[in-house]
């Protein structure tokens, strides 16, 4: 979105205009676009009268819209990525962030600036079930994610993959997905799950060094999970 969601009425009108543009392109009545969304019949009324939804279904929403929501992330982690051709085949330019995550206890990065980008085929993306424009790249610092992930390596983070599974007798930790979170305001990258019967998260790292982390999940607000790291890319020194 272009709006601030901190400016809510410009951030309602906004959402607004594009889910009825949305709507009309793809032919679908008030109740047929409500219904196929899972969300209330008075959608657009309420849109309409200024009411923002509640963050589960904004997220619905912004997803139809192919973009996400992302609380605690700053302005310039939500620049999307452009499409360029080269020699006939299509690309998506992922913007590369200033910030590092670290694979230890944490670095406090401040506001993150794009320093560059890095070019990427959409099909291969496209492979990866990631769309260009929630793609986002970012380094890595510490080495409690190794051998997987190395300090220095780039990770691709697909920033609509927010969903911590539950941890299952069967599955090995080292299973589970990688995910880029800030947790006191400090940007970190670990495997994490939910225990089934009990409110608990759990951070996993691949060194055998490192020992879980557990997080009861009424704390879990400071925990923002802004994505899945969906690639790396090893810096050879």
């Amino acid at each position: 979105m272009l709006a601030p969601i901190t400016d809510k009425k410009a951030f309602v009108s906004e959402l607004l205009q594009r889910l009825r543009s949305r709507q009309v392109s793809i032919g679908e009545s008030d109740k047929e676009f409500s219904a196929r969304l899972g969300v209330s019949d008075a959608l657009f009324k309420n849109l309409d009268n200024g009411s923002l939804p509640s963050a589960d279904r904004l997220n619905i929403l912004l997803q139809e819209l192919g973009d996400s929501l992302v609380i605690g992330a700053t302005q310039s982690m939500q620049q999307r990525a452009n499409l360029v051709e080269i020699d006939g085949n299509d690309f998506a330019s992922i913007p590369l962030h200033e910030a590092s995550f670290s694979a230890g206890p944490g670095i406090e990065n401040g506001d993150s600036n794009v320093v560059g980008h890095l070019v990427f085929g959409t099909d291969w993306l496209r492979k990866l079930g990631v769309k260009p424009e929630a793609a986002v790249m970012a380094r890595v610092s510490g080495d409690s994610m190794a051998p997987c992930i190395q300090s220095g390596d780039l990770v691709m983070i697909d920033t609509t993959r927010r969903e911590v599974p539950v941890l299952k007798r069967t599955r090995a930790p080292s299973s589970l997905p990688i995910f880029a979170f800030t947790q006191d305001n400090e940007a970190r990258v670990k495997r994490l799950a939910r225990w089934p019967s009990e409110k608990i998260l759990v951070l996993y790292s691949d060194n055998r060094d490192v020992m879980p982390e557990l997080v009861a999940e009424n704390d879990a607000h400071v925990l923002n999970i802004l994505g899945q790291v969906v690639w790396s890319g090893h810096v050879w020194r």
